[in-house]
């Protein structure tokens, strides 16, 4: 089977290289059906954030998509959602995402607890093994990328697989229009 790749990438099978992945990415990985079809490919960690990495690796926004954690309260309970969106939208976080979490305002969950409580590196963290107490919601234009390139839960190293994919994540909730 050959690996998916985009850009200048150097696709490597992700299932053989768990050292280029966060832990609960490679458990996540190894129980997912898909995986065969999931590449990993390493790359300069000062370049992981989006526009430097599509400029460094000739790969266009449109390709790339950005993982981003929120939370919200209602009635005492908090309410977490990581939201999948092309790298060239923005997560509608006050409207879409706020509704479907049934909150009145959302925030972006801190830095630190997105850190601890996903086992991931900030700036790496990907849909691929979250929590499963966090929702997921995968915005319907990134399940028709081509070939999707997301964070591997490290800042050195990129996920590339089928956008489609993406919405068959476990727990994975399609939306459209979730992004701007």
């Amino acid at each position: 089977m050959d690996l998916p790749s985009v850009g200048t990438l150097e696709a490597l099978p992700a299932l053989a290289h768990p050292d280029l992945v966060a832990g609960p990415v490679a458990a996540a990985l190894v129980a997912w059906p898909h995986a065969a079809a999931v590449a990993v490919t390493p790359i300069d960690p000062d370049l992981a954030d989006t526009a430097a990495f599509g400029e460094a690796y000739d790969v266009p926004a449109e390709a790339s998509a950005n993982c981003v954690v929120v939370a919200g309260r209602r009635d005492g309970e908090e309410r977490i959602a990581a939201c999948v969106v092309r790298a060239d939208t923005r997560a509608d976080v006050n409207g879409v995402v706020r509704r479907l979490l049934g909150v009145r305002k959302c925030s972006f969950l801190s830095m630190e607890r997105a850190v601890a409580e996903s086992g991931m590196e900030y700036g790496g963290i990907t849909p691929v093994g979250l929590p499963e107490t966090w929702r997921l919601f995968v915005d319907a234009r990134v399940t028709r990328i081509d070939l999707a390139v997301v964070g591997s839960g490290l800042r050195r190293s990129k996920l590339v697989l089928p956008g489609a994919l993406l919405g068959e994540l476990p727990g994975a909730e399609t939306v459209t229009d979730l992004a701007r």
